[in-house]
């Protein structure tokens, strides 16, 4: 029988997907693992591998049109084989434009960072049936890439992607499942990145986020702001510049917060219902603007990194990220955010966090202000952060805590090099 090519969830917010090119064309031989078509998903522009192998036998959605994830694209099989009937999904339409409605002026509002994600609920995962011997198991390359460094038997992993392919999600259920034997062994080892552990939800929090959820729907915000001297940062990207080092402020900013968080471990937790990870790694989030939207590429273990290299790594991300060429996992998780409007002029604002994350930071402009130090005024250059947390993982007095440390680092940015 034909197999049929289900549009996978190339990234976890993707409900559809549009086909820009076909790779393959219809009678042309294909093997599994072959480019078969690019797609542009809701982050990135993402190619379509093939997981079984033959000809492709049709294609059901021709290039520049749109499917819903799980919608057949196309066919493959030996050839002559009859394909069975599929609608075509008609090409996304233009919505229409509403005339222009009065409405009354809203009352003013602190600015928010477009930086919310919207949640997909997770298919239901399909137990998976015993692999027969020589059977070839489904396998998409960034599963198999994490079951490898975790040592996970692909074989006793069920497959929830299209065809019961194993994909990102079941590696990541299977690296939960553990920890209700018993508390999680984590070992150094070098060149691994530490999977995440699964903490229990104590009564209190659970009775905080049934509390809070209730007065503010989805994810419980709650908002902390601080001043902070910058004219310390000023001098270290000065001389950074000196040294022909490109560093900005947005990067010496992106450095403290990791450091911060490494001292905060509280601040690197996600709420996940009937339990709370507690992440072994910091990566941090930089809130990149591109043509239609926001993306969050991921500073990964930017707590272990030099500001030169921390630099440079933003500046690639943030290239690759306007061009929609971001891998999903090098926007998707992470630590924290930092969204910086400082260059934008703004003063300061409030941002949304960025799910799975429980806090994110809104970064104003660096000015000079004229401030009070031993009695006496004098002008100093000034910049607001606004942390935004998830009061059902984060408490105040932890907020103002981080908010302190972060403070102290950038102040006296001498830290964050040695």
């Amino acid at each position: 029988m034909p197999i049929a090519i289900q549009l996978p969830a190339l990234s976890p917010t993707m409900s559809e997907g549009r086909i820009t090119k076909w790779l393959k064309k219809e009678g042309d031989k294909v093997n599994s693992g072959d480019g078969l078509a690019e797609c542009e998903t809701d982050k990135s522009n993402l190619e379509i591998e093939a997981t079984d192998g033959g000809t492709l036998l049709k294609i059901v959605v021709p290039a520049g049109s749109t499917s819903p994830v799980g919608g057949v694209i196309g066919w493959i099989g030996k050839p002559g084989e009859a394909i069975p009937e599929v609608p075509v999904p008609a090409p996304a339409a233009a919505p229409a434009v509403a005339a222009p409605v009065a409405v009354a002026a809203p009352k003013p509002v602190a600015p928010v960072a477009a930086a919310l994600v919207p949640s997909k609920p997770k298919p239901a995962v399909v137990a998976a049936a015993p692999v027969a011997s020589g059977e070839r198991l489904r396998v998409s390359p960034l599963a198999r890439k994490m079951a490898e460094t975790q040592g996970i038997d692909l074989g006793s992993v069920p497959g929830s992607g299209p065809n019961g392919r194993i994909v990102k999600r079941d590696i990541e259920q299977a690296m939960v499942a553990p920890a209700a034997k018993g508390p999680a062994v984590f070992r150094a080892t070098p060149g691994v990145r530490a999977a995440p552990e699964m903490l229990p939800v104590t009564t209190m929090r659970k009775v905080i986020a049934q509390r809070l959820t209730e007065v503010k729907p989805g994810v419980p915000h709650f908002y902390l702001t601080i001043d902070v001297e910058m004219d310390q940062a000023l001098k270290i990207r000065e001389e950074a510049r000196a040294q022909d080092l490109k560093v900005s402020v947005n990067d010496i900013i992106v450095k403290a917060t990791a450091m911060a968080v490494r001292k905060f471990p509280r601040i690197n937790q996600v709420f996940a219902g009937d339990h709370i990870e507690q992440l072994r790694t910091v990566d941090v989030g930089v809130a990149v603007a591109i043509e239609d939207g926001l993306i969050t590429p991921l500073i990964k273990d930017a707590d272990q990194k030099g500001l030169a290299e921390i630099a440079a790594e933003i500046r690639e991300l943030a290239e690759r990220a306007k061009r929609k060429a971001l891998k999903p996992e090098e926007y998707t998780g992470g630590s924290i955010t930092v969204s910086n409007l400082g260059m934008f002029g703004i003063d300061t604002f409030i941002a949304v966090i960025n799910p799975p994350q429980a806090a994110i930071l809104a970064v104003g402009r660096v000015e000079p202000k004229v401030v009070v130090r031993n009695d006496q005024m004098v002008i100093r250059q000034m910049m607001s952060i606004t942390l935004s947390g998830d009061h059902r993982v984060i408490d105040g007095a932890v907020g103002a805590q981080y908010l302190q440390e972060l403070r102290t680092l950038l102040e006296h940015p001498l830290r964050l090099v040695f």
